[in-house]
């Protein structure tokens, strides 16, 4: 499995601790560092049955300059709005496991975190 994580985030730390003590295997991405391309952040919200702003963080200061709160959240928005997390990855929540058979989650909770283990 892969987890997209921001090592300042205390989830994607908490998520890489109960994945550690499950004896898992996984790859980090520190998603900063290594952004998803638009195509990946799709097939991510395919895997996860969400539209692109179901997974934006909107309190962020970049999404203020965007003025994505007046962003319409409908489908001929849609590829503007994966532009946006693909441009500017700290928009992505976090942390983002994607299980080796094709389980995704956004793993902001243990439970979630949990329910990609085999």
């Amino acid at each position: 499995m892969e987890i997209w994580i921001n090592p300042a985030c205390s989830k994607c730390r908490s998520a890489l601790t109960l994945l550690d003590a499950e004896g898992a295997e996984y790859t980090v991405r520190r998603y900063l560092e290594a952004p998803p391309t638009a195509q990946e952040i799709e097939d991510v919200l395919h895997r996860l049955g969400l539209e692109p702003w179901d997974i934006t963080r909107t309190g962020e200061s970049v999404a203020a300059e965007l003025g994505l709160a007046n962003w319409p959240r409908e489908e001929s928005a849609r590829a503007r709005w994966i532009e946006a997390l693909a441009t500017h990855p700290i928009l992505i929540q976090r942390p983002i496991i994607t299980a080796d058979d094709g389980t995704t989650v956004v793993a902001r909770t243990p439970d979630a975190v949990r329910s990609v283990l085999p």
